[in-house]
């Protein structure tokens, strides 16, 4: 066939390198002249290790990335632990591996060229005649027919007309060398939380080519409309709060700039169909989410995996987008309703969730088998999508 992707982010990446490789002619058109990763580092769970390990690119990736063993947060002022995730808890061998977006963009992107994708940089689409198989640009140049376009262009897809709600808090992130003061583990997420209101974060990312030293994420959480205030004050102010609420981050905060922070704004947007005529939407483009389960790429490999997968064996293409649905939708909605639940125990305004979190819902998390399925959770694995996908 003949296949157009929006969107050169993981998912599109990932399944321009899949359908190319099995004999497709595949089109990625980005925004970018030249694509680019956008954010900073992310999680890959097993789920999404596993695709990567089917594209045979696992090894790769997790040679640039940080073994990550455990996830755990404390509150303050007291100290105590209100997130305490354990991956062991649910196989000895299981770890998550962090990773700069920069390292897995440049993997992905450089199979799909080997594979023989073609890129266009440059294109700004705007919508997409799901009929015909074509998308049009800003500019009002048709792209097309093609016999299936893809929409991986995110969760501000234009492609989409579904209502997206704006989570109330977003977060500031920033890339920084690892902290040599010994203050952070090697093979930790750790977070700080002040109630639900505020939180920061230190996880280890790997290093973004094999000669570059390692690295480690910052994130700071802020409230979706406290961006254009947070850049109007002066530094010092934030930093000030920084280091109350987490003393040990005394040298990452002093080192950052206005400039060095980048904000993300979070949306929760979930399509009741994921497939529209000719037109199939991936990643955060069907189900956008708030990163607290970290679910975001994976779901992106998993969704790319899924599509390649029922293209090649199913008879047609009908019978393959709805082998996809199939495949996919469980999953999905199971994920998407876990993090809508979740998100607002570490971020939001409430005056009753933290209270909850902290005196009874942690204490019972560390009570089997809650810490088995809240690795189950934060892997990926509830569901069974691997099993569902034939990677186990």
């Amino acid at each position: 066939m003949n296949i157009a992707i929006a969107g050169a982010g993981i998912g599109g990446l990932a399944l321009a390198t899949l359908l190319a490789r099995a004999g497709h002619t595949v089109e990625v058109f980005d925004q970018f002249v030249e694509p680019e990763p956008v954010g900073s580092g992310l999680m890959l769970q097993e789920t999404g290790l596993a695709v990567l390990g089917a594209m045979g690119l696992r090894q790769a990736a997790e040679d640039r990335s940080a073994r990550i063993d455990r996830l755990y947060g404390r509150t303050a002022p007291s100290g105590r632990i209100v997130l305490d995730v354990r991956f062991s808890a649910l196989r000895k061998d299981l770890f998550a591996a962090a990773i700069q977006r920069s390292a897995i963009f440049d993997l992905l992107y450089r199979a799909a060229e080997e594979a023989g994708a073609k890129f266009n940089g440059g294109i700004d689409i705007a919508s997409a005649d799901v009929q015909e198989g074509a998308f049009q640009t800003r500019h009002g140049r048709a792209l097309g027919p093609f016999d299936l376009i893809i929409d991986a262009l995110g969760a501000n897809s234009p492609l989409s007309s579904d209502p997206r709600t704006d989570l109330p808090f977003g977060a500031l992130w920033a890339t920084v060398p690892w902290p040599s003061d010994g203050m952070f583990s090697n093979n930790d997420l750790e977070q700080r939380y002040q109630a639900a209101r505020q939180m920061a974060g230190v996880m280890p990312s790997g290093s973004p080519r094999a000669d570059a030293p390692p690295t480690a994420t910052y994130f700071w959480s802020i409230e979706g409309d406290g961006e254009a205030a947070w850049r109007g004050n002066d530094i010092s102010v934030w930093r000030s709060r920084a280091k109350q609420l987490w003393p040990e981050t005394e040298g990452i905060v002093d080192a950052l700039s206005h400039d060095d922070l980048t904000f993300a704004r979070y949306r929760h947007r979930t399509l009741g169909k994921p497939v529209d005529g000719k037109l199939v939407h991936i990643g955060d483009a069907w189900h956008a989410t708030s990163p607290q389960l970290g679910q975001g790429a994976n779901m992106a490999l998993l969704d790319a995996y899924a599509l390649a997968k029922a293209i090649e064996t199913e008879p047609d293409i009908t019978s393959a987008l709805a082998a996809f649905t199939r495949l996919r939708g469980l999953h999905v909605r199971l994920y998407q309703t876990m993090s809508w639940l979740f998100t607002p125990v570490y971020q939001s305004n409430s005056n009753i969730l933290p209270p909850l979190r902290d005196w009874f819902a942690a204490p019972l998390s560390r009570v089997p088998p809650a810490p088995a399925f809240l690795a189950a959770m934060v892997s990926g694995a509830l569901g069974r999508p691997l099993k569902r996908l034939g990677l186990v």
